[in-house]
């Protein structure tokens, strides 16, 4: 919702995770309802991506790179390739 992301201390690793904000939708309480079910779909879908992840064994380079490969998924508000 242009919401700043929270500051967090020392140094960790972030990666954008944009879906269009549903509250900004208008329409019949259907599509509102759609709009609710959907977001919820593709946060679930890269929240489930995330804990498949190994990451006792993964290394920094190949962690970051599928953090932002889940953030392109289906639904991001980012083009491909860019971080925040």
């Amino acid at each position: 919702a242009g919401e700043a992301c929270p500051v967090w201390i020392g140094h960790p690793m972030t990666a954008h995770w944009g879906v269009e904000d549903p509250a900004a939708v208008t329409g019949s309480g259907v599509e509102i309802q759609r709009a609710f079910a959907q977001a919820a779909r593709f946060l679930k879908n890269r929240i489930a991506a995330f804990v498949s992840l190994p990451l006792v064994s993964i290394d920094h380079m190949a962690l970051e790179t599928k953090l932002r490969q889940i953030g392109a998924m289906e639904g991001s508000t980012s083009p491909q390739g860019k971080s925040a």
